[in-house]
């Protein structure tokens, strides 16, 4: 994503193919996928009717984890699996995929207990890279946990996991396929499955923009649009297989909810594990696991009743806070593609991937973010013989395992921070130092109130394929989540560093900024009164 890659008019202008591979779908499995066949010699291209990342890859827990509850249902492989995948994204991208400490208290009379999380914790560390957990006290806890309820409390532990801001993965692992070929259009949404012979042969695609329709040539098309997966399905016949599941999430204040690493604990009522951590300089406050029952066109957001169940858990982990869901900055929802088996819990059901050949279509949905090389993996692997001329690549092969290009190491300036260029060489790699040579006075400081800079906003208006201003401020940039009022304040100074480089007249700036409050206000506000 640099002012350097093909324009959108460019693009459109070649889209009919033919292509080895189109990718329907803009999240971390398209985007993987899309990268893995790039890289691979073939000719690929990938629509999302939406922006990159706008559907559950923005909306995600913001977690790369084994998943501790994975292990506790029985779940090895998959454990196993996403713990070494951690491992790796953490030495390769590290600003973009950092380390976080977990807390996890026991209470007396609560399960499971503290001989139960120490086994379970003792495989999760020897699944990875060695032990990484240790034993803590009542009193230890309550040091590194000061609001933490002390009633009951028999110790707990501190173990190691990661987080990352999602949209910035997928648009990183995009940035990565570019490099090696691929091309990709945002807001371009799929109408028809083009078949010859009883095959796939392509899609029709209309850009929601302009309305103009085109066909596009593929030897595959792989359906990679997660909770929205059998929709396109239905063109083969298949029969519906999908289970979407809402998780929300609230985030506050620090100073409203003090955290200083990431505590996990269970819910009074029913036992579910939450969990509280600091994101972005706020605390985030998640999730629920239920059956997403309204219509997947509408933009998923928190509940009254899901806000009121994550404040219930809060409040009784950290009573002296007197949290209320009104008092949060904002909030998210995503629907998670989850393969429906009938399981009562949605929690019980299984987040393995799967992939499905049908009719030529094939479809690549379920799994973790954590995993998402591994899907895509797999997915270049179940297209072998559709692609004869698929390269194939050894294990020894340089770089075979690499989701990312080393960046170089931004030079020392006096202006840019150390941290801050740490996280700007994870979130951009090879690009970051174009985003601070195109800074302008005063743009490599902090955005009150956020850990993003000025200057990533100019970057993200001229390089990073904004057609929206949500594109911008929710993903490219995420002021609209840790920002009050979705960064509202901040408006005159955001328009005058991104509509010159957006090429926005007024008039059409106005618009996007009444656009941007409406999905802000439907999707993301934290007070809301319906459900």
């Amino acid at each position: 994503m640099t002012p350097a890659d093909e324009t959108r008019e460019a693009l459109w202008g070649r889209l009919e193919g033919p292509w080895d591979v189109v990718v329907v779908g803009g999240g971390i499995t398209g985007a993987g996928i899309l990268h893995e066949t790039a890289r691979r010699g073939l000719s690929a291209l990938l629509v999302e009717r939406g922006d990159f990342a706008s559907g559950t890859s923005s909306r995600s827990s913001k977690l790369v984890h084994g998943g501790l509850r994975y292990l506790a249902q029985g779940d090895l492989r998959m454990t196993w699996e996403s713990v070494r995948e951690r491992d790796r994204l953490l030495a390769e991208a590290p600003g973009l995929v950092d380390p976080i400490g977990f807390l996890l208290a026991a209470y007396r009379g609560q399960k499971p207990g503290l001989a139960a999380y120490g086994t379970g914790l003792f495989i999760y560390d020897r699944l990875g890279h060695g032990a990484a957990h240790r034993p803590l006290s009542a009193k230890e806890l309550l040091m590194l946990a000061p609001r933490l309820a002390g009633e009951k409390l028999l110790g707990g532990f501190w173990y190691r996991d990661a987080q990352t801001d999602d949209a910035r993965l997928v648009l990183r692992v995009l940035a990565e396929a570019f490099d090696a070929g691929a091309s990709a259009l945002n807001h371009v949404s799929v109408v028809e499955l083009l078949v010859s012979g009883n095959s796939a042969s392509g899609v029709a695609v209309r850009d929601i923009l302009t309305g103009r329709v085109k066909r596009v040539s593929a030897k595959v098309v792989v359906n990679a649009t997660g909770a929205w997966a059998d929709r396109l399905r239905a063109a083969v016949g298949a029969r519906p297989a999908i289970r979407p599941l809402r998780g929300s999430h609230l985030l506050f204040s620090p100073w409203r909810f003090p955290v200083a690493q990431a505590v996990t604990f269970r819910h009074p009522r029913d036992g579910r594990p939450l969990f509280a951590y600091p994101w972005e300089g706020l605390t985030l406050l998640g999730t629920t696991d239920l059956d997403h029952t309204t219509g997947l066109d509408e933009e998923p957001s928190i509940t009254g009743i899901e806000a009121s169940y994550l404040v219930e858990a809060a409040r009784a982990a950290f009573p002296g806070l007197d949290l209320t869901a009104s008092a949060a900055v904002s909030s998210f929802a995503g629907v998670r593609p989850v393969i429906g088996t009938g399981k009562a819990d949605p929690s019980k059901e299984s987040r393995e991937h799967v992939i499905w050949d049908e009719g030529g279509l094939v479809t690549v949905t379920g799994g973790k973010l954590t995993t998402f090389r591994r899907l895509a993996r797999d997915t270049v692997h179940a297209l072998r013989h559709r692609l004869p001329r698929l390269k194939e690549m050894k294990e020894r092969t340089p770089g075979r395992r690499a989701a990312f290009a080393p960046p170089p190491a931004l030079a020392p300036r006096p202006d840019l921070a150390e941290a801050d260029a740490r996280r700007l060489a994870g979130r951009h790699g090879r690009h970051a130092e174009k985003l601070v040579a195109a800074a302008r006075e005063g743009e490599l400081e902090r955005i009150p109130g956020s850990l993003s800079l000025w200057a990533e906003l100019r970057w993200a208006a001229r390089a990073e394929r904004v057609e929206r201003l949500d594109d911008l401020l929710l993903r490219r940039v995420r002021l609209g989540l840790v920002l009050p009022e979705g960064g509202h304040e901040h408006f005159g100074r955001i328009r005058s560093i991104c509509q010159p480089e957006l090429g926005w007249n007024n008039e059409r700036w106005d618009m996007e900024e009444e656009r941007y409050l409406d999905v802000w206000r439907h999707g993301h506000a934290a007070h809301l009164s319906h459900g």
